[in-house]
């Protein structure tokens, strides 16, 4: 796909102050917050970017190659959309702009269960070709129905999420009317009268909802009802209990989210997961945590061989996955730099952030000397 992008705005820092200011504040600090003193949603990015790569100026180099084969599919390039609950809040319709321009790009789009597209919709704009992150829900019937609807729309992958088992402190939420039980301020709709694209935008799409769950929540709900609703239904913890009836339900490859630790990876591999995902939920659940880059790396080298580790979390940029990649990182995954390209250019925003990251980060593994992503770990500055 020829990679075009509008010249005014060439950074993913660029489209993040035009969010800002194009959308509601209670949005944008829903999509851009962490939680507690948000030290380790900071941390996630400024820890990547303490690595150094290493380039090779006089090698004979044919050139680089982006694709990346995973679980069976080459991809265009080897990075992908994360799963991003309430999408449609940020910006309306935005899991199917991004799960259009993933498609069209040849990237992985990871739908969250509370996603505002459901699995079906999300299914036909990519062919099948999407994945499908599971909120274990505290009934097992519920379980049940969400897996059989994504093995049905023919997702490849499931992606069990592990790392939520208490809702994140959020002080930004809080204050925004944005936790559970929800709430509409006199400042949000100051807000959003400021706002007067999202708004017309909004309007015209219909309120945001969970649509891949609106089948199972009762009609004529109340915003209040609807939070301790949801708040019912999926607070729990994960364990191997769990997870073993899905390895035998899902016959596609099954992925482990929200992995920070040398024991769960063990777990995964034991029971049988073709693959983790290192994250801490973006900086938005554990402020007292390590950043992802350092679990990564030590997940990476002792477990490479077993499983397939990637890693979400603090990457904002081309130089990012391609430190994160040269880390150990077999894929990686970005959620808010493809929400601040929406948010900031509505339907171009998806098309606009994937090239520009396709074409940062083939410069930079252009200016390496590094040929296939495989080898970008022979580039890594090791102290």
């Amino acid at each position: 796909m020829k990679l075009t992008y509008n010249p005014n705005y060439p950074s993913i820092d660029g489209l993040k102050n035009r969010a800002k200011k194009r959308i509601p504040r209670f949005a944008f600090e829903y999509l851009d917050g962490g939680c507690n003193q948000e030290i380790n949603l900071k941390k996630n990015t400024t820890d990547i970017r303490k690595l150094e790569l290493k380039p090779w100026y006089l090698k004979d180099y044919k050139g680089a190659n982006l694709q990346t084969t995973l679980f069976g599919h080459t991809y265009d390039a080897p990075f992908g959309v994360a799963p991003i609950g309430l999408q449609g809040l940020m910006w309306p319709r935005a899991t199917e702009i991004l799960a259009k321009a993933a498609h069209q790009h040849n990237l992985p789009f990871i739908l969250s269960t509370v996603g505002t597209a459901d699995i079906e919709t999300v299914g036909e704009l990519t062919e099948g070709k999407a994945w499908f992150q599971l909120y274990h829900p505290t009934e097992i019937e519920l379980r049940d129905k969400l897996i059989q609807r994504a093995a049905a729309a023919e997702y490849p992958v499931l992606v069990i999420l592990s790392d939520t088992p208490t809702f994140g402190y959020r002080p930004k939420e809080i204050k925004n009317g944005l936790a559970i039980p929800p709430k509409m301020t006199l400042s949000n709709m100051l807000q959003i009268i400021g706002s007067p694209n999202w708004a017309i935008n909004t309007l015209i799409a219909g309120q945001p909802e969970f649509k891949t769950l609106k089948p199972y929540i009762p009609k004529g709900m109340s915003l209040r009802h609807l939070g301790l609703f949801m708040n019912k239904t999926f607070t729990g913890r994960m364990n191997e209990e769990k997870i073993k009836p899905i390895r035998d339900m899902w016959k596609g490859k099954l992925i482990l989210k929200g992995v920070a630790s040398e024991e769960d990876t063990e777990k995964a591999i034991r029971l049988g997961l073709d693959g983790i995902i290192v994250s801490n939920h973006g900086g938005r659940q554990l402020d007292a945590g390590q950043a992802t880059i350092k679990p990564l790396t030590t997940i990476a080298e002792k477990y490479g061989d077993q499983i397939k580790v990637m890693m979400d979390s603090g990457i904002r940029s081309g130089p990012d996955i391609a430190r994160t990649l040269a880390s150990g990182a077999a894929f990686t995954f970005l959620g808010r730099s493809f929400m601040y390209g929406v948010a900031a250019l509505g339907k171009e925003g998806g098309h606009h952030t994937m090239s520009i990251l396709k074409t940062q980060f083939q410069q930079i593994m252009e200016q390496l000397g590094c040929e296939n992503v495989a080898d970008l770990p022979q580039h890594l500055i090791r102290e």
